[in-house]
């Protein structure tokens, strides 16, 4: 009998093939006291635990750089660069020592109560992707309890015999993985992914896109309801995963991966065609990236520069060492430089006092406080000007390698428009006074907030341009927090508030002869190119994945005839019904 498991469907495309199970390294870990003679001991199995997986990871690394261009994904590169930070980080290898030493606590159980202690730290995150980063804690966890327990890595030699002695596609069927795991996955077979974990933003979302991998997350119990060897059909456009489908399912799913397959072909063709629409219009589609590494992806798929650069993942998983200005100017620097020539637009530091790199003491009374409502993004850089300033410094000297834009994000205030702008200018009077030279930077705003949207003038007159963060303005609209499950049906896309707060920005900036750009999940979303052309945007930027796919709508669209439709579903009570006209 066919079984449906239902999860989140993270990258499109249709897999079939036979079930590989991987099972999680955390189940019947030992709890027991240890003796006072035995606590140095015990630290030195973590000590050789934490060495063995770092050397593991650099040997993955290793191997990374011997890939050529079209194999080595930066995405793995950049991740495992988190998993060897967290593995150095000093709360987990401290709390650790402080369970063994005033607990007695064997190393096992001292490892999986910090990792509780931590994990519970990423959970009260607001942002949905630095949220995710506790899966990356977990598997680092996982690879050193794997090892004081003697286990192998799992899967890659059984998969790689299941493979000889089968001709059937393998999917992987997994409660998480690792990015190690994943680049072993990816030199194997396997045709498809499936976790029990995971969310949009999680590494194995971000990994299976970028290698073009049909993939679902967040299927619970998945790897419980899927026996070794079963036949699974992995539908990464619907987030369905179907578990021994008879034979007219499979003759199906067959079809539409022949289909999946000629339609990413025909994509891969656009790759150098201008994004032109049928009446001539010229749009821009750019990338947003997470680490340097990540232009060469955003080359590959045609990006004519990158958006938004996140910068915060430079500052991530570091236990409260912040890159110094040498380090974020030489990131930046590589990011501009893999750019070639192409426009970079890096965002300031967009986390709070509640993300992982804060590096002092809980303030009073925090735990009750929403951290989407806090001291985050824009707020906390300029209760952090010394900090701020380090970051604005290595931005400007990094745009003297190739044309950057400054974007500052959560702007909400007149006052904190000021603030900034003085910070900048400050920076600049540090480095002539250092005589250290630097290049012009274009200001631009993030639009997130409904006060920074509703004054969009104020934003006029001291900003070259805007960029319309569309996840936190629909989150802040509509007060939902998109990470709650309970509410996350009403996480509204196209409500007519966002609508018109959309419309009216993008409206305002062409008024004025101001760039203006969307960079949220909403322009990279095919179902919306055709409103957001009607609208009259014309800068998109979204994950390199998506670029193909949403300049083949542009391509044949006509924005004069779109301009009439897209103000009829501004004006209707419910929008979402003339999506489809």
């Amino acid at each position: 009998m066919t079984i449906s498991v239902h999860g989140l469907a993270v990258s499109r495309g249709i897999a079939i093939g036979r079930a590989v199970i991987v099972a999680s390294s955390r189940v019947d870990v030992a709890h027991y006291f240890v003796q006072a003679d035995q606590i140095e001991s015990e630290i030195e199995r973590l000590r050789q635990a934490r060495n063995a997986v770092v050397e593991e990871i650099v040997k993955v690394q290793q191997s990374l750089h011997e890939l050529g261009p079209n194999d080595a994904h930066p995405e793995l590169t950049a991740l495992l660069d988190v998993h060897l930070m967290l593995l150095q980080d000093e709360q987990l290898t401290s709390g650790v020592k402080h369970w063994i030493v005033e607990r007695h606590y064997n190393a096992e159980w001292a490892l999986t109560t910090q990792l509780e202690v931590i994990a519970r730290q990423f959970d009260e995150m607001e942002d949905p992707y630095l949220r995710e980063r506790k899966a990356d804690l977990e598997q680092v966890v996982e690879r050193m309890l794997r090892f004081m327990r003697g286990v192998a890595l799992p899967v890659a030699a059984d998969a790689r015999h299941a493979h000889d002695s089968a001709e059937a596609p393998l999917v992987l069927i997994a409660h998480d993985l690792s990015p190690a795991d994943m680049l072993q996955f990816k030199q194997s077979v396997f045709a498809g992914f499936v976790t029990d974990v995971g969310g949009k933003t999680s590494h194995t979302a971000i990994v299976a896109r970028s290698m073009d991998i049909p993939a679902v997350v967040g299927a619970r119990s998945a790897s419980h309801l899927i026996k070794q060897d079963d036949w699974v059909i992995i539908d990464g456009d619907a987030g369905v995963v179907l578990v021994d489908p008879s034979p007219i399912l499979l003759a199906e799913y067959g079809f539409k991966q022949r289909q999946g397959e000629v339609e990413r072909e025909r994509l891969s063709r656009l790759k150098n065609t201008p994004a032109v629409t049928l009446d001539g219009q010229r749009i821009e589609l750019l990338a947003n990236i997470e680490q340097p590494e990540d232009a060469v992806a955003a080359l590959k798929a045609g990006a004519v520069g990158v958006g938004l650069f996140r910068s915060e993942f430079l500052f991530m998983g570091r236990g409260g060492n912040l890159p110094d200005e040498e380090e974020q100017y030489q990131a930046y620097r590589r990011a501009i430089e893999g750019m070639q020539g192409l426009p970079v637009t890096i965002r300031t530091v967009d986390v709070g006092a509640d993300k992982p790199l804060d590096r002092g003491a809980s303030r009073a009374g925090e735990d009750h406080l929403n951290p989407a409502l806090g001291l985050r993004a824009i707020r906390w850089s300029l209760a952090e000007p010394s900090m701020f300033l380090v970051q604005l410094r290595a931005i400007l000297r990094a745009a003297v390698h190739g044309p950057v834009n400054l974007l500052i994000p959560m702007l909400a205030h007149a006052s904190e428009i000021r603030q900034t702008l003085a910070l900048v200018n400050r920076a600049r009077e540090q480095l002539d006074s250092a005589e250290v030279p630097y290049g012009h930077v274009k200001l631009g705003a993030m639009i997130e907030v409904p006060a920074a949207a509703l004054t969009i003038p104020l934003f006029l007159r001291h900003f070259d341009f805007l960029s319309v963060g569309t996840n936190d303005l629909i989150q802040y609209t509509l007060a939902i927090d998109r990470a709650d499950e309970a509410v996350s049906h009403l996480y509204d896309p196209v409500h007519p508030a966002v609508l018109h707060l959309l419309a009216s920005t993008i409206a305002q900036c062409l008024e004025r002869g101001k760039g203006v750009s969307v960079c949220g999940e909403m322009a990279g979303d095919v179902t919306l190119t055709r409103l957001l052309l009607g609208l009259g945007l014309r800068s998109f930027s979204m994950h390199p994945s998506q670029i193909l796919a949403v300049k083949q709508q542009i391509l044949r669209c006509d924005t004069a005839r779109l301009q009439t439709w897209a103000q009829s579903v501004l004006a209707a009570e419910d929008p979402a019904a003339l999506m489809t006209d």
